[in-house]
């Protein structure tokens, strides 16, 4: 039980000389046109929510259209998992290997 605590210690100690380090100068980034520049207009926000639940995905549909794949494959694979060779196919082919 006293492995945790000194676990804590060592992860403040690592994390410590992080909070100590220099704050990058940022303004020096900032151009002259981009600190002239004006602020951006403000949009309201109705007819952009109005635009994302325009684009959404009807849960109703696409659920009907899986289901409908999801039978079709189902049935495929059932046909896969019968029988390759009729009654007298499997007949011949054991005469065949004697």
């Amino acid at each position: 039980m006293m492995m945790r605590p000194i676990y804590g210690l060592c992860a403040l100690a690592l994390l410590l000389p992080a909070a100590c380090t220099q704050f990058p100068a940022l303004d020096s980034r900032a151009t002259p046109e981009l600190l002239a520049a004006e602020y951006p207009a403000l949009v309201p926000v109705d007819p952009l929510l109005a635009a994302a639940r325009a684009g959404q995905v009807d849960t109703r549909q696409t659920e009907a259209a899986l289901a409908g794949r999801v039978a079709n494959l189902q049935a495929r694979a059932a046909r896969l998992r019968g029988a390759v060779l009729s009654g007298p196919e499997k007949q011949r082919l054991a005469q065949g290997l004697r």
